[in-house]
């Protein structure tokens, strides 16, 4: 098996005391060695071509090489092998053709063959290393079976970023046919805008290759042929071959999420914006009870009924600053209890003006945000038990202190504490059952929160109130 050559190299000379080592070398070589001389006949064939072309030793000595080609090629390998002879030197084969040899049964095989000239007391011959590549085709067809089914566009590009393979996705997603992509930059399916930064970020890829995601963070941006361009997502793949590292790029179509996100976005903003209404137009609502009930107290004189009423319009005023709340914040779906509290407890002690200068505040909440279904309860039951300790605790403009915290327990829980330094509880208090409205209030939206109610009686009077996180089991 021979091909043609362009520059001249002398071939190297066997001498006879070398002939000997020169068989052994070749007899134990891991590829088909096959030995062939001027004419065309074979010389010498080692153990592996018996192995790979299944003739005997004894049926390839002395025959035309043509016997291990395949019938299609035989009338052309003379010329090739003549040519050969005329500038022999060391190279490959058929370089940039497929070739295939002949086995005794008739089947063909695709090989690889490197040609070297020995220089013999017979006169130059040719020495062809002949390898079986099937395994290596199978695998490679094998690829390109998978790159072609592939559902995304898959383009693999070679180290001067010319394309050297599409997939059908890839001519359906571009608009280009395959014949149009190959051999050109890949460039070409990048926006115009893009192209001139894109061969540093191609070769910086190349010096570090592994695979990735392109483009991490940023928006990355596809070319039709028409022209237009689409959103997509891009996956790095370093291949090794035998020319060296490609690059498979696996390119996703993203127009369709892009547009979806969008309506998403926009639906939310829209509902942002209904759900400030709704919280705005709740907190106005609340407002005008509470100003009828501002009226209704200016005709009552019952002190009793007055102090209904105040504890009435305070309630009021608690939800509706929870709504007040959730309208000025960013996040409609966490009101900020810290504010909530430092905007609330303050007009609630100076609703009851006997005690307003009397009383020292102090509110720690630590950063904890709630849902507006739990941040009403918990702003029903601050407002019920600050309002106790003013109507109660310090009789007689005795002065005190009124605390309030909002913390997160080591146990998941949330604990909320109001406590004051005023006379305390009478004995035996029992929420459940006294008679007061408020207490009872108390004890109802604990257990709306699933909560439980630590009460200490003592000096500082201290209600303790122990419930799950909004997003523990609920």
């Amino acid at each position: 098996m021979s091909d043609a050559g362009s520059a001249s190299i002398d071939p190297a000379p066997v001498t006879s005391g070398e002939h000997s080592r020169f068989r052994l070398v070749v007899e134990a070589a891991p590829s088909a060695m096959v030995m062939v001389d001027a004419a065309g006949c074979i010389e010498m064939v080692n153990l592996q071509a018996e192995r790979v072309f299944g003739y005997s030793r004894s049926e390839m000595i002395g025959r035309p090489v043509e016997m291990l080609l395949p019938a299609r090629m035989r009338d052309h390998h003379p010329d090739l092998r003549r040519t050969f002879f005329t500038n022999p030197r060391s190279r490959p084969m058929g370089i940039g053709r497929d070739l295939f040899a002949r086995r005794k049964d008739g089947s063909e095989f695709p090989v690889e063959i490197g040609l070297n000239p020995i220089e013999t007391d017979e006169g130059t011959m040719v020495l062809s290393a002949i390898v079986d590549i099937s395994e290596r085709k199978r695998s490679e067809e094998r690829f390109r079976l998978v790159v072609e089914a592939a559902p995304n566009a898959m383009v693999m590009i070679n180290g001067r970023g010319e394309i050297e393979m599409v997939n059908a996705q890839a001519e359906r997603v571009f608009g280009y046919a395959r014949t149009e992509m190959l051999g050109q930059p890949v460039e070409m399916l990048v926006p115009e805008r893009f192209r001139s930064h894109h061969p540093a970020l191609r070769k910086s890829f190349g010096g570090a290759a592994e695979a990735r995601p392109m483009g991490a963070g940023r928006d990355l941006f596809a070319r039709r042929k028409d022209g237009s361009e689409f959103p997509v997502e891009i996956g790095l793949n370093p291949i090794e071959t035998e020319d060296g590292v490609m690059v498979l790029s696996a390119i996703v179509d993203i127009s369709d999420r892009k547009q979806k996100e969008n309506r998403i976005a926009q639906a939310l903003k829209e509902k942002d914006v209904l759900l400030g209404e709704i919280h705005h137009r709740v907190k106005n609502n609340l407002q005008i009870v509470h100003s009828l009930l501002d009226l209704q107290s200016g005709q009552i004189s019952d002190p009793a009924v007055l102090a209904m009423l105040r504890d009435s319009q305070n309630r009021i005023h608690s939800m509706a600053l929870i709504h007040q709340t959730l309208y000025q914040s960013q996040d409609f779906a966490q009101v900020d209890f810290g504010v909530f509290l430092d905007s609330f407890v303050p007009v609630l002690v100076s609703s009851y003006a006997l005690h307003s200068n009397n009383i020292t505040l102090e509110i720690a909440t630590h950063d904890v945000a709630l849902p507006i279904n739990t941040a009403i309860p918990c702003g029903l039951i601050v407002n019920e038990l600050v309002s106790n300790a003013l109507k109660h605790a310090f009789p007689n403009d005795r002065q005190g202190k009124i605390m309030l915290e909002l913390q997160a327990g080591n146990d998941r829980n949330l604990i909320l504490v109001v406590s004051d330094d005023g006379v305390g509880l009478p004995p035996g208090l029992d929420i459940r059952t006294s008679g007061s409205l408020g207490l009872q209030l108390v004890a109802t939206l604990a257990a709306q929160l699933r909560g439980t109610l630590d009460i200490g009686q003592g000096a500082p009077t201290r209600f303790s109130l122990r419930f799950p996180r909004p997003d523990e089991g609920r």
